[in-house]
């Protein structure tokens, strides 16, 4: 359910890194919390976004949420596809739901602050609990 490919945030969002650029979206478990999207509001290509700051939002039937970048950068690419449909997100969170590239800051040793997938999991646990 955790693809092992990706790196993960404690607030849920995740990131595929290749080489120096950076696909961030939600978790699976983020979007089974939310519930059925229903509009997301993503940073403009060419904004900067900082690792751990909030970097737009998402809102759903049951409420509504900050998204926070788990990587610090440019932004170089959004999926302007949600913007008609979010529930791409509920559908595909690791495909078609993705959120937003980014070029990374600095070197991608500086992802230090993010999880694999075995820890992330874990806090998925903790917080099903």
């Amino acid at each position: 359910m955790i693809p092992k490919d990706l790196k993960y945030a404690k607030s849920h969002e995740w990131a595929k890194i290749e080489g120096t650029v950076a696909t961030v979206g939600i978790t699976h478990f983020a979007q089974e919390q939310l519930g059925d999207l229903t509009y997301v509001d993503l940073p403009k290509v060419g904004a900067t976004v900082t690792a751990g700051a909030e970097m737009g939002s998402v809102e759903s039937v049951k409420a509504a949420s900050e998204l926070y970048s788990p990587v610090s950068g440019t932004v170089t690419e959004v999926n302007a596809a949600l913007e008609a449909a979010p529930e791409a997100i509920n559908q595909d969170p690791y495909g078609t739901g993705w959120m937003i590239k980014v070029k990374l800051a600095g070197a991608p040793t500086e992802l230090g602050g993010l999880l694999d997938a075995a820890a992330y999991e874990q806090v998925c646990a903790e917080e099903a609990h």
